[in-house]
């Protein structure tokens, strides 16, 4: 086992370092950028106005030279060996672009002696394996990007762990008698809707409920006051509010206030889980009752409930853990649709903010951090196959 964590951990690590080369070029080389807003002013804006921006995103430097800065902090001016400056005169970026009708290409380079001068220390990153992921540019101007995920966290983690508890309190269970009860009344039914619950969007349950539950009660409660209008979205109301006739008016903060504000985000993620989680296991569970050692149990005169308990869903979790595992990015990641939709300060609707705002330090930092869970998630489900199945061996 000891030799196959080391082999995986020396894997994980070239993943990681070729995921994060990647995606650094292609953000490098995608359209727009922090200065895309610029491009409809570019008449009013200097070259030399301009180059001064693109030195303040440090967008004047090539795109391997920012990689290593992200990645370690380094270069931050030239080489010194034995007290001498080496490759002081290296261009490493453009600092004014000559126009096209000087012959393009560059018309000022920086170089690395002009690095300390041009991107200090102080306003560049140390690197993200430092643990410094450098500051926002777009979102949230000059706030550490590790402290806007921090600020975040806590309100994904608070809808996901919810959504996924429920969805396999609720899901196993259904997915175990929908197998068992193969082609009856309830299967059928439960098939039905687990097909309808994973093929609706996201985005649309998420709407329908707030219509629903929430725009159409609120226009109602002229004519009926008893209906109940749950809060459309966010986290937790900004000012006391009714719901209903018969209730006192929430406090904002309030724990029945937050409450509220979870039911609408959490059914639709529980019900999408749900769908997802008793499908995939009510498959699994059907490959392992038709196996001959099932069989010779029941055979053999074992009670039914022993048979599917100790001999067929042990076998039947084995690929269950394979995607179960695999939901751990997604609690730090956040559901991206459904905090949109329901505007909750959580991870995925940063990351959304990040991508349309062009801040690709915080886009970055989010994808990097999912890379490096979702690569653990993969060992850690490896070795939960040892653990459910003893035929399973690592050398």
């Amino acid at each position: 086992m000891t030799a196959y964590l080391i082999r995986r951990l020396f894997q994980m690590v070239i993943v990681v370092f070729i995921v994060s080369i990647f995606m650094y070029f292609m953000f490098s080389i995608a359209p727009g950028g922090p200065l895309a807003g610029l491009a409809q002013q570019q008449r009013r804006i200097t070259p030399e106005q301009l180059a001064r921006l693109r030195a303040q995103y440090e967008l004047d430097l090539y795109w391997p030279i920012r990689y290593t800065r992200w990645l370690v902090g380094w270069p931050m001016g030239p080489i010194t060996l034995g007290g001498n400056e080496v490759f002081a005169n290296v261009p490493v970026g453009c600092y004014l672009e000559a126009t096209p009708a000087e012959g393009g290409g560059c018309k000022d380079f920086v170089y690395a002696s002009e690095l300390p001068q041009l991107h200090p220390v102080v306003k560049s990153s140390r690197g993200i394996l430092f643990g410094d992921f450098g500051p926002s540019t777009v979102v949230q101007p000059g706030q550490p990007v590790w402290g806007l995920l921090m600020s975040r966290l806590g309100a994904t983690l608070e809808l996901q762990f919810i959504s996924l508890g429920l969805a396999l309190l609720i899901g196993i269970p259904l997915g175990i008698y929908s197998a068992v009860k193969q082609y009856s009344r309830f299967d059928f039914t439960f098939t039905t809707g687990a097909f309808i619950g994973s093929s609706m969007p996201t985005f649309f349950f998420g709407l329908m409920f707030i219509l629903l539950f929430s725009v159409l009660p609120s226009l109602a409660q002229s004519r009926w006051p008893w209906l109940i209008a749950l809060p459309p979205g966010l986290q937790q109301a900004v000012r006391p509010y009714e719901i209903t006739s018969w209730l006192p008016k929430i406090t904002p903060g309030s724990p029945f206030d937050r409450f509220l504000h979870l039911i609408m985000p959490v059914t639709v993620l529980t019900i999408i889980n749900i769908s997802f989680w008793s499908r995939f296991l009510r498959s699994s569970m059907l490959e392992v009752l038709r196996q001959d050692y099932v069989r010779t149990a029941r055979a053999k005169g074992l009670r039914e409930q022993l048979v599917i308990n100790k001999h067929a869903l042990r076998n039947a979790l084995i690929p269950f853990i394979t995607v179960l595992v695999l939901t751990i990015p997604g609690l730090f990641a956040g559901a991206i649709l459904t905090e949109t939709v329901f505007a909750w300060p959580g991870m995925g609707r940063l990351f959304n903010d990040a991508l349309q705002r062009s801040d690709y330090n915080i886009a970055l930092a989010f994808i990097y951090i999912t890379t490096i869970l979702t690569v653990f998630a993969t060992l850690l489900g490896d070795i939960l196959y040892a653990v459910v199945d003893p035929r399973i061996r690592y050398s």
